[in-house]
C-alpha cells in the first residue's frame, strides 16, 4: 500500500508541505522565443535549420499541449463513477461524506479531522494510520481538547507513528486556532497556508476541499505518479516546470467540481490503489481513455525516429527528458513515468548511547533526557548520548565519554573510571557515606543499532553505565533542573575525545528524518525512571531499539548483572 508522500519544489526544514502559495491555475510559460514562425515536418539527429541551429537541441517530438488536461469534465465524471464504488474499501474513518447542511461549526470540525488524518499519513501508510487516528480521536475530539494537551500527553498518543515533529505541529497548530482564530480552522485553502504552521498547499488543499467544498487542488506522491503518467510527463521531478504543471493538471480536474473533496480524494484513491509504481492496474483504471502513457505514445528512443512529423517548433516540448532504453529489457510505457530523481547518498554518522543505571539494593533505576519542547524530536526522551561522532573513535575515547557527559548532570559529578587514571577501580561503596558524589563502577559495551532514516544511515553505539552511592535508600542522586546534554562548550572537553569539531546546529534535514546529527546547546530536562517505566516512556523507535540491546546483557536476570566489575 503506498505512502502518502508529500510533493514539494524543495524540502521544507520545518516538515511542512509548502512549496507554492498561489491556488491559480498556473499557465504554461513560454519555453521558445522566436522571431519567426518555422513548420517542421521532420526531425533527425545532425538535421540543421536555416539558421544553422541544430533541430536536436530540440529531443522531443511532442507539443506542450500534451501535458494540459484535456476534456476534464468528461475525466472527472468517470473518475467519481469508480470512485462511488471504492471510496468505502479501505475503511477509513477519517473519510465521510460532504454534507451540504452543516454549519460553520460542524464543517470547520470535520477539517479538524482531516487535517489529523492527513498529517498523520504523511510517509505512512493508511493500515498503520487508523488505528492510531481513532484513538487520537477519543482522546482529543475536538480542536480545543488538543489545544488544551501538553507535549508529554501528544507524543504518548503518537508512540511508535514516527516523525515526531508532526505531532508538534498539530498541537501548536492546535493552539494557534484556540487562541487566535476563534477555534476553527480557515474556510479557505490560502488562509490555512498562511497562517497555520506545518500546513502547505497540500495539505491546505486536501482540507478546504473536502471539508469546505473549496474548488482547490492537491499533489500528493500518489496523485503525482497517477498525472505524470495521463500527461506523459516525463522530467526532472523537483523542477519547478514539473510541479507547475502537474499542479496545473490537479486544478483543472477539480476546477468546475461541485464535489471537489471527492474528486481529489478520487485521485488519491487512484493513485494508491491502481496507478502503482511498478505493477500498475490500467485495465481497470477510469481513466485510461485519456492517459497518454497507456497509450504508448513516447516508447523510449532516445531520439526521434527520422520522417517523424512534429508541431511547430514554438510549441515543441522542452520540458521532457527523453526516455532512455534499456538494452535487453522492455520497459512497459506507463512505469516509465514518472521520471525517477536521483537519490542522495546516506551519510553514514555514529552516536554514543549511555543506558545510564543507579542501583542500590532495592531498585535499579535509568537516566533519560527529555528533549526541550522545540525542534527536533520535541518532549521525546532518550539516553545520555552524545552525537556525531568521528567514525574512527577508539574503545578508549568512548570509555571516556560517560565521565564528561555525566559531569554536567549531577549536582555532585560521578568519579571513578577515568581515563586519565591507571586504575578503573572504584570507591568501595560501604566506605562511603550516603549523599557523596556517585561513582561510575561499571562501563560496559553493549554492541550497535543501526537506525535507517531517509537520508541517514545511523549507529547508535550503545554503552551500559552504571553507578553506585551518592543517593539515598529511595531515591537515585539529584540531578541539575534543565540539564543539558553535549553542548558547544562541553563539546571542545571531548573534541579530542572522539567528538567531530564544529557540529553545533540540527542539519536541514533533520526534521525529516528525526536524526540527531549534532550537538544541541538547547537545554533537555532529565529524570530517573525505574526498570519497568522505562518503555513506557515517551520515547521513540531507536531509542526503544537500544534499550532491548541494553536489556540483552542482563537477559538472564535482572538481578544477575555484575554490580561492580569494570569494563
Amino acid at each position: 500500500m503506498a505512502k502518502r508522500k508529500q510533493i514539494t519544489e524543495e524540502s521544507s526544514d520545518d516538515g511542512s508541505d509548502s512549496a507554492h502559495s498561489s491556488y491559480e491555475p498556473v499557465k504554461g510559460s513560454k519555453t521558445f522565443q522566436t522571431k519567426k514562425r518555422r513548420k517542421v515536418s521532420a526531425v533527425s539527429s545532425g538535421d540543421e535549420d536555416d539558421d544553422g541551429s541544430l533541430l536536436s537541441t530540440y529531443p522531443n517530438s511532442h507539443a506542450r499541449s500534451r501535458h494540459v488536461i484535456s476534456a476534464a469534465a468528461q475525466q472527472r465524471d468517470a473518475l467519481l463513477a469508480w470512485y462511488s464504488n471504492v471510496h468505502d474499501s479501505r475503511g477509513m474513518p477519517w473519510r465521510k461524506p460532504y454534507d451540504r447542511s452543516f454549519d460553520a461549526d460542524a464543517r470547520a470540525q470535520r477539517a479538524y479531522e482531516v487535517w489529523v488524518s492527513e498529517i498523520m499519513l504523511q510517509q505512512t501508510q493508511v493500515a498503520t494510520v487508523k488505528p492510531y487516528y481513532t484513538k487520537w480521536m477519543i482522546n482529543f475530539p475536538t480542536i480545543k481538547h488538543l489545544a488544551a494537551s501538553d507535549i508529554d500527553t501528544v507524543n504518548g498518543l503518537w508512540k511508535g507513528l514516527g516523525y515526531y515533529s508532526r505531532a508538534k505541529r498539530l498541537l501548536d497548530g492546535a493552539r494557534k486556532v484556540v487562541e487566535e482564530l476563534d477555534g476553527r480552522l480557515p474556510s479557505n485553502a490560502k488562509d490555512m497556508e498562511s497562517l497555520i504552521p506545518g500546513i502547505g498547499r497540500y495539505t491546505a488543499g486536501a482540507i478546504c476541499s473536502i471539508a469546505y467544498n473549496e474548488q482547490v487542488p492537491v499533489l500528493d506522491g500518489n496523485v503525482n505518479r497517477l498525472l505524470s503518467r495521463v500527461l506523459a510527463l516525463h522530467s526532472n521531478p523537483k523542477s519547478k516546470t514539473t510541479l507547475d504543471t502537474l499542479w496545473a493538471g490537479a486544478d483543472a480536474m477539480v476546477k468546475g467540481s461541485s464535489s471537489p473533496g471527492d474528486v481529489n480524494q478520487a485521485l488519491i484513491e487512484l493513485g494508491s490503489t491502481v496507478c502503482k509504481p511498478r505493477e500498475p492496474a490500467c485495465v481497470s483504471c477510469p481513466l485510461k481513455p485519456w492517459c497518454q502513457a497507456y497509450k504508448g505514445t513516447e516508447v523510449a528512443p532516445s531520439s526521434p525516429p527520422h520522417h517523424t512529423a512534429v508541431p511547430d517548433i514554438e510549441d515543441l516540448c522542452s520540458t521532457c527528458v527523453p526516455i532512455p532504453s534499456v538494452e535487453g529489457q522492455d520497459v512497459p510505457p506507463v512505469v516509465s513515468y514518472p521520471m525517477k530523481g536521483e537519490r542522495k547518498k546516506q551519510r553514514e554518522e555514529l552516536d554514543i548511547v549511555n543506558v545510564v543505571e543507579w542501583r542500590n539494593d532495592e531498585d535499579r533505576w535509568f537516566l533519560l533526557i527529555r528533549r526541550p519542547e522545540g525542534g527536533l524530536l520535541a518532549g521525546l526522551h532518550e539516553f545520555p548520548t552524545t552525537p556525531d561522532v568521528s567514525l574512527s573513535i577508539s574503545s578508549k575515547e568512548e570509555k571516556n565519554i560517560p565521565r564528561v557527559l555525566l559531569s554536567t548532570m549531577f549536582k555532585k559529578p560521578p568519579v571513578g573510571l577515568r581515563s586519565d587514571s591507571k586504575s578503573t577501580t572504584p570507591p568501595s561503596t560501604a566506605s562511603r557515606d550516603i549523599g557523596e558524589a556517585p561513582s561510575i563502577v561499571k562501563i560496559q559495551r553493549a554492541g550497535d543499532v543501526l537506525h535507517v532514516f531517509s537520508h541517514i544511515r545511523k549507529t547508535y553505539r550503545v554503552q551500559w553505565v552504571v553507578l553506585e552511592g551518592g543517593g539515598s535508600a529511595s531515591a537515585p542522586p539529584e540531578l541539575v533542573p534543565n540539564s543539558t546534554q553535549l553542548t558547544s562548550k562541553n563539546a571542545k572537553a571531548v573534541k579530542h575525545k572522539g567528538v567531530k569539531k564544529g557540529h553545533t546546529k540540527v542539519s536541514s534535514d533533520e526534521a525529516a528524518t528525526g536524526a540527531i546529527t549534532g550537538a544541541t546547546a538547547s537545554p533537555a530536562s532529565a529524570m530517573w525512571l525505574r526498570l519497568d517505566e522505562v518503555e513506557h516512556a515517551n520515547i521513540g523507535t531507536g531509542v526503544m531499539k537500544v534499550w532491548a540491546l541494553a536489556r540483552s546483557l542482563w537477559s538472564n536476570g535482572i538481578n544477575s548483572a555484575p554490580r561492580t566489575s569494570s569494563r
